[in-house]
């Protein structure tokens, strides 16, 4: 959105996007609220605290475009003494022995029609199965680090269908940070901010052997496990070791649509997570599919090397087992399940919080195989896209 048919000192707005100037053709002051209308009849009913918080040249400091009045400094709401049209479209707001000020009409209609809500400047989240996704969405990586575009691009994919892969990046171990630094920090973890994956004689996770790994999510045990994970092949040359992926928000529909027991026991029956790992203890009790409150995404527990405890009645330990069973069974389903190589220079993204990853075994003494790992919280890589689209539709338009 741009404000090219603005006026030349159009108001400032409480935040660094650009709107179309979307001037208003009504507006009515009626107790304590401002109701705006524009030509296609849409309208939008501002409670006038609210207005006084992001007007310019009253609530909006002009450097952050953040609010500035503490609420304690508010006005009365019964100060807003006029409202009316300015000669360009804008809201002009009097308010009783305080300034008059303007409100950008674009950035109205923004809230008007939602796209200031948290989705907004994200694409839908896609459910998918096996017949939808044969293989991750993959792009070319070899310019990621370079052109934002790119970066763009793989990060749509990523956020779109929670699964999304680079293909031809370096092998060079350093590679994932300098990309992770591109999108936002780094959740650290017990592992490290940075780590390897590979077999080890003493493993402190089943992750570190070559067993074959059921589908899961990772970290549990942490009261908010970590929201993208990242995996960079920087050395295969084992035999086996394919790796797995199922999108849990299809498991969920199919489990609540065909199987409603053992959906009810899977987001109701609680469970303890417990890190056995020699230096560190984290816990947490949930349900394997958690549903968490309003406005929370789904998170996933679904990790069976650190699911320690029935954290329920004794009668419904049994159905809690019989709903494990079926959730697993649903999860390796072939039609839920992608299946696919670790190719040197792959670099794959997914959700780990909804989508479950998993490894057929591989033998370690057959090759070597490396892989580099990091997280990075939902809301950086959220933030990033929506920074990246905004910069792009700026130099656009």
């Amino acid at each position: 959105m741009t404000s090219t048919n603005g006026p030349p000192d159009t108001p400032l707005t409480p935040d660094f996007y650009h709107y179309d100037w979307n001037a208003l053709v009504s507006v009515r002051l009626f107790d304590a609220t401002v109701s705006v209308g524009w030509a296609d009849g849409t309208t939008l009913d501002c409670y006038s605290l609210w207005l006084a918080e992001n007007a310019h040249g009253l609530g909006v400091e002009p450097k952050s475009r953040e609010g500035m009045i503490d609420p304690a400094d508010l006005p009365a709401p019964s100060d807003l003494v006029d409202a009316t049209v300015g000669p360009d479209g804008e809201l002009v707001l009097q308010w009783d022995g305080g300034p008059v000020a303007r409100v950008h009409p674009g950035w109205l209609r923004h809230v008007a029609d939602g796209a200031h809500r948290p989705h907004s400047y994200l694409p839908a989240r896609q459910t998918w199965t096996a017949s939808d996704l044969p293989e991750p969405p993959t792009i070319d990586g070899s310019r990621v680090l370079d052109d934002p575009d790119v970066l763009t691009e793989w990060l749509t994919l990523l956020v779109r269908f929670g699964l999304a892969r680079l293909s031809d990046t370096p092998a060079d171990v350093d590679y994932l940070g300098e990309l992770a630094a591109r999108i936002g920090p780094i959740r650290d973890s017990n592992f490290g901010p940075v780590w390897s994956v590979r077999a080890k004689i003493d493993p402190d996770s089943t992750a570190y052997t070559g067993l074959n790994l059921g589908q899961h999510t990772d970290l549990p045990t942490r009261e908010t496990p970590p929201g993208f994970q990242f995996l960079h092949c920087v050395e295969n040359s084992c035999e086996g070791g394919w790796s797995r992926m199922t999108d849990g928000l299809a498991v969920a529909a199919e489990l609540a649509a065909n199987h409603p027991d053992a959906y009810e026991a899977l987001t109701t029956l609680r469970w303890v997570f417990f890190n056995r790992s020699v230096d560190d203890d984290h816990r947490w009790s949930g349900p394997i599919i958690d549903r968490g409150g309003p406005g929370q995404p789904l998170t996933l527990r679904a990790f069976y090397p650190v699911r320690a405890f029935p954290d329920m009645a004794p009668a419904d330990v049994p159905r809690a087992y019989a709903s494990l069973r079926r959730f697993s069974e649903v999860a390796h389903d072939p039609r839920f399940q992608v299946r696919y190589p670790f190719r040197v220079g792959d670099l794959v993204g997914f959700d780990n919080r909804v989508v479950l990853h998993g490894r057929d075994s591989f033998d370690p003494v057959s090759g070597a195989r490396h892989l580099r790992g990091c997280y990075i919280d939902h809301d950086d890589v959220f933030s990033r896209l929506r920074v990246l689209r905004r910069r792009a539709t700026a130099t656009t338009t």
